[in-house]
């Protein structure tokens, strides 16, 4: 009774497997749906971030050493050039000081001992003693030594107050604008010290004035792409505190040298933005440069989707329709692509039906 048992579920279990197998040879054949070559135009891209900057940028420094006495104007002010910004309060430098006088000092005696030779020899020229050669020749003498001493006042009284003094005097202590435009930033305030500049100091920055209705952009390309770009060329700037506008730029400039950043290579590029004046461009203001590397119109396209790549020589290759439920495989040549579409050289023809991958029919889409 129990062999029984046992060789029933066998013979149960068998036809069931049979029963399975039938019904899966039974069921209908996957049927692909296909697709057509299209004309499109392909456009490759690549986009360049960065910042929008003034053209020109010009730092104003003080022309002598001191304190900010008074801020005049604010950041954001249209200036032109010649308008007070701000005022510097000198602060002596006590050596400088005492070498100024001892130089007075110095000249005043020459000065004198020049008067007294003078005087001499002005009485015996009157006199017919000397001849006018020599006559004028100390008097040119004495002539000398007192400009030298008006020269050692003037100097004392630009260290002491910053400016000669008189209705000829130039008031260094006036900080003015050098160039018209709009005041970008005044890293001072009333209090601050600062610093003349010159040789061997490049000086405080009182302010830095720029013409803002003339912005670049300045950004960064690889160099895998920088090969392609040429000056002059029209790119199309968004900037990400002005999402609904698209400013139009022409390129200027791209450097012949890369810089090495996080192991990529990378190259500078500068273009000039065409403004609008509905919109107030910022400086400093992120951008990104969208820039078109290679475009062909209408040309023949296939869909990436339904490519396919030989797993050995990673060539190309679609599916072609021959018959129902029959496929072909036809080695392609493609060309310029965007990512979307790509451009077809040879391999298929517009009348083809080429296979979409992973998709099935309607009805085996409801079967399942």
């Amino acid at each position: 009774m129990k062999k029984i048992l046992i060789f029933g579920s066998i013979v149960v279990a068998l036809a069931a497997v049979l029963v399975w197998f039938g019904k899966k040879n039974s069921a209908s054949p996957i049927t692909f749906e296909t697709s057509k070559l299209l004309k499109a135009t392909i456009v490759n891209k690549t986009v360049a971030t960065g910042k929008v900057l003034p053209l020109e940028e010009v730092e104003i420094k003080p022309q002598i050493s001191g304190i900010i006495d008074i801020v005049y104007l604010v950041e954001g002010t249209i200036v032109k050039k010649g308008d007070l910004i701000a005022t510097v309060r000198v602060v002596p430098n006590e050596q400088s000081l005492n070498a100024a006088k001892g130089r007075i000092s110095s000249i005043q005696i020459q000065v004198d001992n020049a008067k007294i030779s003078f005087d001499r020899n002005k009485a015996l020229f009157d006199k017919g003693v000397i001849a006018r050669r020599e006559y004028e020749s100390v008097e040119l003498a004495y002539d000398r030594t007192k400009q030298d001493l008006s020269n050692a006042q003037t100097d004392y009284e630009i260290i002491k107050k910053g400016s000669a003094g008189g209705p000829g005097g130039v008031a260094n202590t006036n900080i003015r604008a050098t160039t018209s435009g709009m005041i970008l930033e005044i890293p001072v305030k009333e209090g601050y010290q600062v610093i003349q500049s010159n040789n061997f100091n490049a000086g405080t920055t009182i302010a830095l004035i720029a013409d803002m209705s003339k912005m670049i952009f300045e950004g960064q390309v690889d160099e895998s792409e920088v090969g392609k770009l040429k000056e002059g060329i029209e790119i199309e700037i968004g900037l990400g505190a002005i999402d609904e506008k698209k400013f139009q730029a022409k390129l200027t400039f791209i450097a012949p040298k890369g810089t090495e950043e996080n192991g990529a290579v990378q190259f500078k590029i500068k273009a000039d933005i065409v403004l609008d004046d509905n919109y107030f461009v910022r400086a400093g203001y992120s951008a990104n440069a969208e820039i078109v590397l290679e475009q062909k119109d209408s040309v023949l396209a296939i869909k990436e989707s339904l490519l396919q790549f030989d797993k050995k020589t990673e060539k190309p290759y679609v599916d072609v329709k021959i018959a129902d439920g029959q496929f072909e495989r036809k080695d392609i040549e493609i060309g310029l692509s965007d990512g979307i579409n790509t451009e077809l050289i040879s391999g298929v023809t517009m009348d083809d039906d080429i296979k979409i991958w992973n998709k099935t029919s309607e009805k085996e889409d409801s079967e399942n």
